[in-house]
């Protein structure tokens, strides 16, 4: 096998791209108030919104993620990516329009608008932990996954302190506007690096004949090239079952780009509601040429790491206590990206592309962060000082960044306990979620819901999340261990919509200024139709709308 490691001029590129991005978020940030520092003065055009959402959204644990369970389960990881398209369509009809009208800065405050301040505290408790636990602490992760071969004698703790100092200098001083600026510059060098490599997987395996021909010949897993690259899979599928992706896929995308901080702050610093909801279209637009750029590569890597013995590489994937990761790719799916690029990739274009990773790692950290401490700061620091200054609440922001960003280096080891990357993301999800979306979707359709029926719903929701996982770790109900958790996701909804409903018809209806312009109404749909007349077609958000969702279902279509 290729010896692994880094050229001076690849170690070159990495060190002026960190420098370079440290510098110029830095630069571009602001902290005059807690407006600019939180939400970036609320001044961003579309294309900046758009752009934004997708740096965030493509960490570098999603990159790996999407790699190696490509490899792991094939196409069918790709469904989460195109459903996203469909999940933004949906927010910036329905949600976006009223989360830009409170002028709120938490997702939580906009809870309390509609409910009471127990749903606010509550989902601001919640966001913070998921936000350190899930999106910081598995970027850095993942940022580890791929320093840790370019030096192996470098315990793991160091190399996810130093990802995380190198995040968090300029988070810290220049708030949301240096992470969205510094994101737009990422998701350029993602994309272009992303397309450098599925360039070199092509070429090695001969084209796209080549690796369908490789498919046919090897049958992983008994399966043929069609298989392989269907979206759909049958009800007894161990991954996807086709019933997951119809209810539980859209719950999770759903409390991912709708209801969590650190993606929806983007849209909250748009200028206006227009350029948010283009901003929202843009983005489901961007989530669609991933098939090709991050997934597809881990299809390839099935042929061209077939049979492939990789224990020359065991000097390169020890732990920390000197074990030995995997001798097959199969049991370490998480090292399919980093064996792609350093197998794969020449001098100076590997540096490239490392760089692209770095900054895929550093834009997601940096999103949690900055939204974790406007939750810590807006939802809690100020309701218990309402009296603080601008200033005092931005230098309170920047304590709790620093703070966030070691609790996260300090969970990121953790992460190898739980196998797959991309299942530790899925699974947690899968229970901090579904409580949310019900939540907010009563909220927004329904009149009667009320403060004591959303905490009511939240809290047994956690309850019931809690007897899950306790559940699965002691087998408490081993029926319930069997179902497959994008069936307990949505179940788990209904069952707190239930809750919800049932509390609330118990109660006293909520007052009316719970649900006055914050209900969606069929009014509503009819007088934003005449605000529209006349607008060319380029800036009807109901047209570039449809014309995404027609796109989502021809590649929806061919891939069936």
């Amino acid at each position: 096998m290729k010896e692994i490691g880094l050229s001076l001029i690849d170690g070159g590129i990495i060190i002026v791209y960190l420098v370079g991005i440290i510098w110029y978020g830095i630069k571009k940030g602001k902290q005059k108030t807690s407006e600019d520092y939180f939400l970036a003065g609320r001044n961003m055009i579309w294309p900046i919104v758009g752009i934004s959402l997708f740096a965030a959204n493509i960490g570098s644990n999603t990159l790996i993620g999407l790699t190696s369970e490509a490899y792991n389960t094939n196409l069918a990881v790709y469904n989460y990516e195109w459903m996203a398209a469909v999940v933004l369509v949906f927010f910036a009809i329905f949600f976006l329009p009223f989360y830009l009208r409170s002028k709120v800065y938490t997702m939580p405050e906009f809870l309390e608008r509609r409910y009471d301040s127990r749903s606010r505290y509550y989902f601001s408790s919640i966001t913070i932990i998921g936000n350190v636990i899930i999106d910081t602490a598995s970027g850095l992760y993942a940022g580890n996954l791929i320093l840790k071969i370019i030096f192996p004698e470098l315990d793991s703790t160091i190399i996810i302190l130093i990802l995380a100092a190198a995040a968090a200098a300029y988070t810290i001083p220049g708030g949301l506007s240096s992470v969205v600026h510094t994101e737009v510059i990422q998701a350029l060098l993602l994309f272009a690096s992303s397309m450098v490599l599925t360039y070199f997987c092509f070429s090695e395996v001969g084209g796209w004949s080549g690796m369908m021909a490789g498919l046919e010949s090897i049958q992983p897993q008994g399966k043929n090239p069609d298989e392989i690259l269907s979206l759909v899979r049958p009800l007894e599928s161990e991954y996807m079952p086709w019933t997951g992706l119809l209810f539980g896929v859209p719950l999770l995308g759903f409390y991912f780009w709708a209801n969590n901080q650190f993606m929806v702050q983007r849209v909250l610093s748009a200028k206006d509601i227009n350029h948010g909801r283009w901003g929202a279209i843009f983005a489901g637009l961007l989530k669609l040429p991933v098939l090709f750029f991050m997934v597809i590569p881990g299809i390839i890597a099935i042929v061209i790491f077939s049979g492939m013995d990789i224990s020359p590489l065991n000097y390169y994937m020890k732990t920390d206590a000197g074990e030995v990761l995997c001798t097959n790719l199969a049991d370490c799916p998480n090292m399919t990206y980093p064996l792609l690029i350093y197998s794969l990739l020449p001098t100076g274009l590997l540096g490239i592309v490392i760089a692209g990773l770095l900054a895929a790692m550093s834009s997601s950290i940096s999103a949690t962060l900055n939204s974790s401490s406007t939750l810590i700061t807006m939802d809690f620091v100020r309701s218990i000082k309402p009296d603080m200054s601008s200033k005092q609440l931005v230098r309170t922001g920047q304590i709790a960044t620093l703070v966030l960003v070691l609790l996260a280096a300090l969970w990121a080891p953790q992460i190898d306990r739980f196998g797959s990357l991309f299942d530790y993301l899925q699974i947690i999800l899968g229970l901090i979620a579904p409580p949310i979306v019900a939540v907010f979707l009563m909220g927004l359709f329904w009149k009667r819901a009320n403060g004591h029926g959303a905490i009511a719903g939240l809290i047994g929701g956690f309850m019931i999340s809690v007897f899950i996982i306790l559940s699965s770790v002691f087998d408490l109900v081993p029926a319930l261990n069997d179902i497959h958790y994008l069936h307990k996701a949505p179940l788990l909804m209904l069952a707190v919509m239930l809750i919800q409903i049932i509390v609330s018809l118990m109660t006293a209806p909520p007052a009316a200024e719970k649900t006055d312009d914050m209900v969606w109404s069929i009014q509503i749909f009819r007088a934003e139709t005449k605000e529209l007349e006349g607008l060319p077609w380029y800036k009807n958000y109901r047209v570039l709308s449809l014309l995404l969702l027609i796109v989502t279902a021809a590649i929806v279509i061919w891939f069936w």
